[in-house]
């Protein structure tokens, strides 16, 4: 039986140390405008591409899967009653720090963690490695490096379904700036693996630890996500095959989530059709609002109307937060 899981001092964020991260960070910005990134950056790149929406679902679903991060959207969030406002506070938080100023990125990691301190809380039933009534905290970092490493993870995996495989010193260079990311998030740089293999092989560990589980409480809202319960935007079910092929089979089994020869067939399907249909989208469709708002300002204009179109859709609102 492993040892029951808890949170204290010694391993969530304060703001001390998210404040030495941000320190970190603003001493690799070379040019404030440009952001923490920048142009040149593999993050902006990758993080541009709207495919990046494909690997939603299975970045939520992993996250679903750590018991305190469920206990903690199912007890803090909107998620249940209005996904799509959960969906634009996590793509306005994560695309304001990767594609914003400096400020804004700074602000956005100031205003997230604040956020985190009043997210806390008891689990109501046992889960795993985790005890009834244990105490949970959103700043507990091995909670927060999952949820970090699920982000990364799943855009690797939805950008290499439509466009040619990153080389493996691409991959390497992108988890290197993925770091300074991290801590934005708080993330201390001793508590990240160190490089693309070792993240590879965290993630392989977690995925057959009891440091994740699913109940019955991750599995409705796991199923409420994956059919678009509360929302206006259906999920097609080659999205929902596609989710479930992604996902380590134990999870697949544990969400109880459908796959089916012709789940199967579906998302063979999908993965096969979609590099040739992605390919065809012009640019407003391909490349995301908050990019495209980075390269107005990097030109020293107001983003246009199409760009304020795509923020709303992907943020919620027509411009990034903390402009100047």
């Amino acid at each position: 039986m492993p040892s029951p899981v808890t949170a204290d001092s010694a391993t969530t964020v304060s703001r001390h140390d998210l404040e030495l991260c941000i320190a970190a960070a603003q001493a690799r910005v070379k040019n404030p405008v440009a952001g923490i990134f920048g142009p040149d950056s593999l993050t902006w790149r990758i993080n541009r591409e709207a495919a990046l929406f494909l690997g939603a679902g299975r970045a939520a679903l992993l996250q679903l899967a750590h018991p305190w991060v469920a206990v903690a959207l199912d007890q803090h969030s909107s998620l249940l009653a209005k996904p799509v406002a959960r969906f634009h506070n996590t793509f306005r938080v994560v695309f304001t720090m990767i594609f914003g100023s400096a400020p804004q990125a700074f602000l956005a990691a100031r205003s997230l963690y604040q956020l985190h301190t009043a997210i806390t809380g008891e689990l109501p039933a046992s889960v795993a490695a985790y005890a009834k009534d244990s105490r949970y905290q959103a700043l507990h970092i091995p909670a927060l490096l999952w949820v970090y490493a699920t982000l990364i993870d799943s855009a690797i995996t939805a950008y290499h379904s439509v466009l040619p495989p990153l080389k493996d010193a691409e991959l390497a260079a992108y988890y290197a700036e993925s770091k300074i990311l991290a801590g934005l998030f708080g993330l201390p740089p001793e508590a990240l693996p160190a490089d693309w293999l070792a993240f590879q092989i965290y993630i392989g560990e977690m995925s057959t630890s009891q440091a994740l589980g699913v109940d019955d409480r991750s599995r409705a809202v796991a199923h409420r996500i994956m059919t678009g319960a509360g929302s206006w935007i259906p999920i097609p079910r080659w999205y929902q095959a596609l989710t479930a092929q992604w996902l380590p089979p134990r999870f697949r089994q544990e969400f109880a989530l459908p796959f089916d020869s012709t789940e199967q067939s579906r998302a063979k399907k999908a993965l096969h059709n979609l590099p040739r249909i992605y390919a065809k989208l012009p640019a407003p469709l391909r490349y995301v609002g908050p990019w495209r708002e980075a390269q107005a300002r990097l030109a020293h204009r107001a983003p246009r109307f199409l760009t304020q179109r795509s923020n709303r859709f992907w943020i919620g609102q027509p411009r990034m937060p903390f402009a100047d």
